[in-house]
């Protein structure tokens, strides 16, 4: 899996510089702005993937979805 998805008008990765954080980039990756931090909840953020209309994230604390671009992460079971 990817630590980078396109989703259209947006790519969003995790940050290179700190893998508990997601960033996205309207411009084709010349800037990059903060999406989501936790460091409690699920951890670090190992590899992400596109799922239909959710994106699925490994994390050390397990696998989670996101169902609104990243902006909130919830555990799957």
């Amino acid at each position: 899996m990817p630590i980078m998805l396109n989703l259209g008008k947006e790519i969003l990765r995790i940050s290179p510089k700190n893998s508990f954080e997601i960033e996205s980039s309207t411009n084709g990756g010349r800037s990059w702005y903060h999406r989501y931090e936790n460091r409690s909840s699920q951890g670090a953020f190992f590899d992400l993937a596109l799922h239909g209309s959710e994106i699925l994230a490994t994390t050390e604390k397990g696998l989670f979805s996101s169902k609104n671009a990243g902006k909130s992460w919830y555990k799957r079971s």
